[in-house]
């Protein structure tokens, strides 16, 4: 069984070559995502030989209102992949006209999705996670993953009704309410990423090679070994990508 991490910012990373290398060595599957259209093929390009990569197309929503111009080329480049993101909305502290043009982009992402129905979506939900699941709805088409989720859990139980899947990290395993999500979080339905090089352990960026921390922390909170924790985050992804 091989390790999963389901969000990186491989193109953030200081040395992409090297880490590349350590991924493939590792044989750790990852989902390279990227926050704007322009800068998706920089990360293409560096993972087109990658055995374990893949290359995800994203509009980060703390950068729809400033390159909202960039929306047709995200659109014209939905065909070249079958991953999706980061997209998504953050309420964090963005103005009414900015929250209104993150949902604009955000319903014609998904209506561009809707015509599919292979795509794998991991979906940034600061501060906006009942506009997100309102916009996604019940019928959707494609898998989704709500990375690093921390709304409530009246929310992520009707995500969870819904059928999407939550990816957890390293903050999260160590913060009280991080914990709490997780155990609130069907074991079916989780799911590791990296979230590196923004989520940081003991001050370093976390990068893929921190999926195997995170199993054993994991593995303290659904109180399994760390082997069973990773067949279980291995067999989720592996039905995602396959039903």
């Amino acid at each position: 069984m091989h390790f999963i991490d389901t969000h990186f910012h491989l193109d953030l990373w200081a040395d992409p070559k090297s880490i590349i290398e350590e991924i493939e060595k590792n044989k750790i599957y990852t989902i390279a995502v990227t926050n704007t259209p322009s800068v998706f093929f920089h990360t293409y390009n560096l993972t087109e030989k990658s055995k374990y990569i893949r290359p995800a197309l994203g509009f980060h929503p703390e950068l729809v209102y400033q390159r909202k111009s960039e929306l047709p080329l995200f659109l014209e480049n939905l065909k070249k992949t079958r991953y999706i993101g980061e997209i998504g909305l953050d309420y964090g502290k963005q103005s009414t006209e900015n929250k209104k043009e993150q949902k604009r982009v955000f319903e014609k992402i998904i209506g561009a999705c809707s015509i599919h129905n292979d795509k794998v979506l991991t979906i940034h939900s600061r501060g906006s996670y009942k506009d997100v699941i309102d916009i996604i709805g019940n019928d959707f088409s494609n898998k989704v993953i709500l990375h690093w989720y921390s709304g409530s859990l009246k929310e992520l139980e009707r995500a969870v009704e819904y059928g999407f899947y939550f990816s957890v990290n390293l903050p999260m395993t160590i913060s009280l309410s991080g914990q709490k999500v997780i155990k609130s979080i069907p074991p079916q339905r989780v799911l590791t990423e990296s979230d590196g090089p923004f989520a940081k352990y003991r001050g370093s960026p976390c990068s893929s090679l921190a999926i195997p921390i995170i199993i054993n922390s994991l593995s303290q909170i659904y109180m399994e070994t760390p082997e069973v924790c990773k067949n279980i985050v291995y067999r989720n992804f592996k039905r995602l990508l396959n039903n």
